[in-house]
């Protein structure tokens, strides 16, 4: 079985908006219901878990049966920071699910995620045992130096991966790692690869789009807009 965790516990304080950004309404729906009728349409995703902010557990509820999100199976509280919170909903799924299902923990704020990016990042966990949905490092790098800004050494780009989400596990890898972190005293790490990192454990790749944008501030609400309403030139191939 595939499941599809969504974390949606963040309160967005750099959107500076009363409402969580995950429930923000772009055009027509909300951010959150964007992601999750990407899962409920894509064929190998069987069920959904949401990972939710305090106090609007049923207010999804409500948009999951308004927009007809039947894969929502489960809806739990959200931690006080992003690695509490995925131990949240694995602990909700330990009780309904078995130990080889395969996880697929994703942003609720990243409602752009293409079929393509599940099916990669499903096929590769599959075979690999984990994937990492990631994109390469376009820009220049530089390594900051100090406090003020400076830097005096360049990384390697080609050494480099921008990392996003989906990024998939077995549920009993997962369990196997959230206890090792208690144990270890990991307690808050950026994202479910870097705690496998931590633990020195390999991960693997998946290809990412950089379409699959994270909205984290209001320019990122402005170029998800402007995708929505895309078209793409014929002579691009």
């Amino acid at each position: 079985m595939n499941i599809a965790m969504l974390i949606a516990g963040g309160r967005g304080a750099r959107m500076n908006q009363d409402i969580p950004k995950q429930f923000l309404h772009i055009k027509d729906k909300p951010v959150i219901i964007y992601t999750l009728q990407t899962f409920q349409q894509h064929p190998e995703i069987d069920a959904i878990i949401v990972v939710c902010i305090e106090g609007w557990q049923t207010i999804l509820e409500a948009y999951a049966k308004q927009f007809g999100i039947t894969k929502l199976k489960w809806i739990v509280e959200g931690g006080e920071n992003g690695q509490s919170s995925i131990r949240n909903g694995i602990e909700e799924l330990k009780k309904h699910c078995a130990p080889e299902d395969m996880v697929l923990i994703h942003d609720a704020i990243r409602p752009n995620v293409s079929q393509e990016i599940i099916s990669s990042c499903i096929a590769v966990s599959k075979t690999k045992g984990s994937a990492i949905t990631v994109i390469p490092c376009a820009e220049a790098m530089l390594l900051r130096c100090g406090d003020g800004g400076e830097a005096e050494e360049t990384v390697d780009r080609n050494s480099l991966a921008r990392t996003q989400t989906p990024q998939a596990f077995t549920l009993g890898k997962l369990i196997w790692a959230h206890k090792e972190a208690e144990e270890r005293g990991i307690t808050d790490s950026v994202a479910t690869c870097t705690l496998m990192i931590e633990l020195g454990e390999k991960v693997y790749f998946c290809a990412g789009s950089e379409k699959n944008v994270k909205i984290t501030t209001t320019e990122d609400i402005e170029i998800f807009k402007a995708l929505l309403t895309e078209k793409k030139d014929e002579w691009i191939k």
